[in-house]
Formats: structure tokens, C-alpha cells, sequence
């Protein structure tokens, strides 16, 4: 399987009391997700709340998830920045850590225009050498959108071959690229078209679930419905705080976050025991 096929999960880097990265936490949470659906995870990315890490603890969670769980799944390291030699620093200790690719996020913040994002992802294939690059694609957090003939001139790049696309009005198949969902509720869709899986959230909680949408697609529009409001209940603020919540609830070491993000209030809490107690799931977690 190839390292932008299937679902993969942008796992949460749980964080001491103190606010150090919690390494064994992160390497049980790697284990479970690969047990329960994952074909494999990304790393260090926007659920990973990188934006809060210095180089050394991002490199060092993707390195310590590569050498854990690297032979057993596939791992992806998000090493994007809006700094074009940042971006090519992380990418390229992240090949030198073992990462099977890289998931790089448009340049946030400075606003590039076409030009400057062609150039930036130039530098960024060509410090991944041969691993492959997987384009990120989120407009509502870096203000600046790729659309679709955009991302087929990126296509032309050596080493670009994929786009987790989380731009869900302009989910489409483009020429050269393999297109993986960036939005957990796209996910079904992304795979009816012809997408080749998706970078999700809700894995955390759901993923044996959302493997069957791959591996199913007679089922795949009836399990897609019934996680809705799972889906939901992961964005009911701003993310990750919800899917630790939901982890803490199930039993898994989730950690605090970092600041400037918070933990959940009371209603958001609630939101997220609402949506695992009507899936059944915090029943499993009293049967254990």
C-alpha cells in the first residue's frame, strides 16, 4: 500500500501535567489506532498541534513514532511551515527519520500568490528526494486556497503525489495526484469518487468503523451516516481539545493541550459524551 492510500489517522501528541511530550503516551496511542483501523498515521500535523512545538519535539515525536511503529504501519510527518527553508529543515530530517512521506501544508500567513506556492513546493519536493510529498490543502486555516488546476500544475513536481484536500467544495479528482480527504466528512465521498482514502480525526474514536468504509463500499454510504454525529461531536471546537476529550472518556492517555488551545468547557464536553454515548462506545469502556 502506498503512504497516501487507505486511512490514516493525524494522531493527537498527548502532553505531561507539566507540558513536555509525553513519549510512551504517544507510542500507546500509535498502537492503538493501528489496532483499531488505521493503516497508518500522520505525525506532528495540525491534530498533532505541532504550531506548539519547538524542532526538537517535533522532530523527535516523529523520529521516536517512525523508529516505534515504522516496520508495522505507515508514518507521515507533517514538517510544513510558512517559512520555505523551515519547511525543507523538517522535511528533511523528517526522510532522515524513516517517515514513508511528508505532509506539507500550504504556507499560512504571508499569502503567497500562485507563483510563490509553485516555488515553495519545489523546495519542499526537493529536499523529500524520493519520498513522496502529500500537498495540504486547507484554506480555512491558511487563508490561502489551491484550487484544483493549481494543484495539477503542483502535480508536474517530482516527488508531489498526493493532496489532503480540506477544501470540501473543490473535492475532485485531480490529474497526477492521488486525493485523500481532509475532512473527516468527506472521507465517504473522497472514496466514491475514486479518492484513494483520508487523513482523519475521528479515527481516534471510530476507526474500525471508518476501515470498513474502505475496505466496504457496499456499506460504505450507511456506516458513513451513522458517524455523523461523531464527526460532529470532533469539531465541536476548535480541534484537538474535542478527540481528547473523547479519548479521556475512553480510557486513552490524551494528555492536556498547549496553549493558545484550551480543554473543552462543560457543553462542549457534553457534546462529546452525547455523540460516544449514542454510538455505544462508552458502553464498551464500562464492559472492560
Amino acid at each position: 500500500m502506498r503512504p497516501y492510500e487507505g486511512l490514516l489517522t493525524a494522531m493527537i501528541t498527548p502532553f505531561r501535567a507539566d507540558g513536555s511530550v509525553d513519549e510512551e503516551g504517544a507510542v500507546a496511542i500509535g498502537r492503538h489506532l493501528l489496532a483499531n483501523g488505521s493503516h497508518g498515521l500522520v505525525v506532528a500535523g495540525t491534530t498533532g498541534e505541532a504550531a506548539t512545538m519547538t524542532d526538537e519535539e517535533h522532530l523527535g515525536l516523529i523520529a521516536l513514532i517512525a523508529s516505534e511503529l515504522g516496520d508495522e504501519a505507515t508514518v507521515v510527518g507533517g514538517t510544513g511551515s510558512n517559512d520555505t527553508r523551515h519547511a525543507v529543515h523538517l522535511t528533511e530530517k523528517a526522510v532522515e527519520a524513516g517517515v514513508d512521506a511528508v505532509l506539507s501544508v500550504t504556507p499560512y500567513y504571508n499569502k503567497p500568490n500562485r507563483r510563490g506556492i509553485i516555488a515553495h513546493f519545489r523546495e519542499v519536493a526537493k529536499a523529500a528526494g524520493d519520498t513522496p510529498v502529500i500537498l495540504y490543502n486547507i484554506p480555512g486555516r491558511c487563508v490561502v486556497n489551491m484550487p484544483p488546476d493549481l494543484l495539477a500544475e503542483l502535480a508536474q513536481i517530482e516527488n508531489i503525489e498526493a493532496v489532503k484536500q480540506a477544501n470540501s467544495d473543490e473535492l475532485q479528482l485531480i490529474d497526477g495526484l492521488a486525493v485523500m480527504a481532509g475532512n473527516d466528512d468527506i472521507y465517504g465521498k473522497c472514496l466514491e469518487i475514486g479518492g484513494t482514502g483520508g487523513i482523519c480525526v475521528a479515527s481516534h474514536v471510530v476507526g474500525p468503523e471508518m476501515r470498513k468504509m474502505y475496505e466496504e463500499p457496499d456499506n460504505r454510504a450507511e456506516i458513513d451516516a451513522s458517524l455523523q454525529e461523531i464527526y460532529e461531536a470532533m469539531f465541536v471546537t476548535a480541534s484537538p481539545a474535542p478527540v481528547k476529550a473523547a479519548l479521556e472518556m475512553l480510557g486513552q492517555p490524551a494528555g492536556a493541550l498547549r496553549l493558545p488551545l484550551v480543554e473543552c468547557d462543560e457543553q462542549e464536553r457534553q457534546t462529546v459524551y452525547n455523540a460516544l454515548a449514542q454510538h455505544g462506545l462508552l458502553a464498551e469502556v464500562s464492559a472492560r
